[in-house]
């Protein structure tokens, strides 16, 4: 903190300057022209019928500048560019930002100590940490596709973060330039390789969407760290409708009503904070469709004689649940198409005003209180105009997204990465971990993909002998996790990346209430919870990200969570998805979370299953 206000109370000097350069790539037929264009007012390039312009309105040179609030940054008048399509094509960009050579004497400005805005034809984007753009050269300012005769406005704003500290921006200078890559498109709209690669049997049309059912079609998708399948392709729209394959997280629907609106379900799916779904989909503005209609029409019918709703009760989300319709349509009303993952989720669809729909873990459909916790499994829209570029669909092989398959990932900081996404971390067995989020802020947590094996079996563990609820490091189930873990199931080659100390929130979840209070000391989310305690390793949350199954194991098992149910039980994440409560002295599984440092970096991967992270601890 003494350092923090050193650099804001003094006033040091800082400068960044930021130098416009574009770069050009436009792709014809899959040969590159390469162009570099420097010092003019307008920049144009033209190959066959390809004709993209970047105007720029004023120059952006921050000079003497001291840190600021994120509300004096978003004020500043900033760089402000356009792109033009002149040409008869629509065109695939992006834009990046790139460092540029420093002069003699001066020392490079960290970008953890730098904030920045961005503003895209009139839509202003939340001020972010200029890391969540990724490192040099892979610093991403946005993407998309321009149309034929479109312009595209932008304002890039750049300041200095309010609680930067002398060590990250004292006297030092940060140098960029915009770079423009430009390509001629290529793959295919989603929807047209989903309807051209499934078999006609393994489609159902029913005059509005066209569902793909079957037990193991060729549907998967990777987007955004997370494994998803096409349930359905809209007829009018082209919009492509996905669920998570396996379920992210489990809390209650809502208090006592069953409503979709309102409730903690459609906060939770739409939370665009750290601790939201929305808000860790990757540049989700320009994959999914953010409002999207979400039919939750009360049905209190059987499989197989369940009908389309009719829209009385619609809701307008980016991010909602399947509902029965949609579930049974995957399988011509029955239990064993693609949607059973063999766990436990809850639907959209309400049975009547007091209980909502789910399906269980054999795939059968029941109706549970809205207070009780059961598994999340998100749904989305894709835009129809997203792109396939790579995979054939299978679980092993899933369809990559334009704009969401990124190669060459060597020396990129782990915290630019997304939710869900895997790496390998520890030792022997239990090796595969996935990223959570960024609470924070700098760093990036971590969760075990699956809990923790001895010899293939999945270790048991009190998570506390003397029954408390408190989590702690001289808990039963926190001594073995800042001790034994550490030694035996990571190592130091491993346990020098984690943060030494993180906050671990203990706020108490009874039935029924918001899943916000495992961390906040109310649903408003104004302050966290006083219930904390600081260790190097810990678990996750009730309602946290990844805090759902990622599997269906053969063999049972429950996993602690974090959170109290009360003075007397704490949260376990049941074999089925659902959430249940505990005596602390009960033995279940263990999946260990931690934070890992801000200079941990990838070396190789690209962040799937198959091929996860490999991660250093950089200088």
């Amino acid at each position: 903190m003494f350092m923090k206000e050193a650099i804001k109370n003094n006033k040091k000097v800082i400068i960044i300057s930021v130098a416009i350069i574009l770069i050009l790539l436009i792709g014809i037929a899959y040969a590159y022209l390469r162009t570099t264009l420097q010092g003019q007012e307008e920049y144009v390039i033209r190959a066959g019928t390809l004709d993209l312009v970047l105007g720029e309105d004023n120059e952006l040179t921050l000079e003497k500048q001291i840190p600021i609030e994120d509300s004096e940054g978003m004020s500043l008048n900033g760089f402000s560019f356009s792109l033009t399509n002149n040409g008869n094509i629509e065109t695939d960009y992006k834009i990046y930002l790139d460092d540029i050579p420093l002069d003699e004497g001066e020392t490079r400005m960290t970008d953890s100590a730098i904030r920045y805005s961005l503003t895209k034809n009139e839509e202003v984007f939340s001020a972010k940490n200029l890391t969540t753009m990724g490192s040099d050269p892979n610093r991403r300012v946005d993407f998309g596709t321009i149309a034929k005769d479109e312009t595209i406005n932008y304002t890039l704003r750049i300041w200095i973060d309010y609680d930067a500290t002398s060590e990250e921006a004292g006297g030092k200078t940060f140098k960029a330039k915009l770079r423009v890559v430009a390509t001629q498109p290529v793959g295919e709209e989603v929807s047209t390789v989903l309807l051209e690669n499934i078999p006609k049997e393994n489609q159902y049309d029913d005059g509005v969407d066209t569902f793909i059912t079957g037990t193991d079609p060729n549907n998967y998708i990777w987007y955004s760290g997370k494994l998803w399948r096409a349930v359905s392709v809209n007829k009018e729209a082209g919009t492509t409708k996905l669920v998570t394959q396996w379920n992210i997280s489990a809390i209650s629907y809502g208090a006592n009503s069953s409503a979709f609106e309102g409730s903690y379900m459609e906060e939770w799916l739409n939370d665009t904070s750290v601790d939201g779904f929305l808000g860790n989909l990757r540049n989700y503005k320009n994959f999914i469709v953010t409002d999207a209609k979400w039919d939750a029409t009360t049905d209190d019918t059987e499989l197989g004689s369940i009908t389309r709703p009719n829209g009385q009760e619609t809701v307008t989300d980016a991010v909602g649940l399947l509902n029965m319709y949609e579930y049974q349509s995957s399988n011509n009303g029955g239990t064993d198409g693609y949607l059973n993952n063999r766990l436990s989720w809850w639907t959209l669809t309400p049975y009547d005003s007091s209980y909502v729909r789910y399906v269980d873990s054999l795939g059968n459909v029941s109706n549970y209180s809205p207070s009780l916790a059961n598994g999340v499994h998100p749904s989305i829209n894709l835009k129809s105009n997203v792109k396939i570029v790579d995979g054939e669909g299978t679980k092993d092989d899933p369809y990559r997204l334009m704009g969401d398959n990124d190669t060459n990932l060597n020396g990129t900081k782990l915290n630019t990465r997304y939710s869900g996404e895997y790496i390998r971390f520890g030792n022997d067995e239990n090796n595969l971990y996935r990223i959570v989020s960024h609470e924070n802020g700098t760093g990036t947590k971590i969760v075990s993909a699956e809990p923790l094996k001895d010899s293939e079996e999945f270790k048991k563990i009190a998570f506390d002998s003397n029954n408390s609820v408190s989590y702690s490091s001289s808990t039963t189930i926190g001594t073995f996790l800042n001790g034994v873990y550490l030694t035996e199931y990571v190592d130091s080659t491993y346990s020098d990346m984690v943060e030494e100390n993180s906050t671990w929130y203990l706020g108490t979840v009874e039935s029924g209430v918001s899943y916000k209070l495992a961390k906040y000391a109310d649903a408003n989310m104004n302050s966290t919870t006083s219930y904390t305690t600081e260790a190097k390793i810990g678990l996750l949350r009730y309602g946290e990200l990844m805090s759902g199954q990622f599997e269906k194991y053969d063999n049972s098992i429950t996993y602690w969570a974090l959170t109290p149910h009360s003075a007397s039980y704490v949260y376990g994440v049941g074999y089925s998805g659902y959430v249940n409560d505990g005596i602390p002295s009960n033995s279940h599984g263990i999946l260990p979370s931690l934070n890992l440092k801000s200079n941990v970096v990838i070396t190789e991967g690209t962040g799937t299953k198959s091929d996860p992270f490999t991660l250093e601890l950089a200088d």
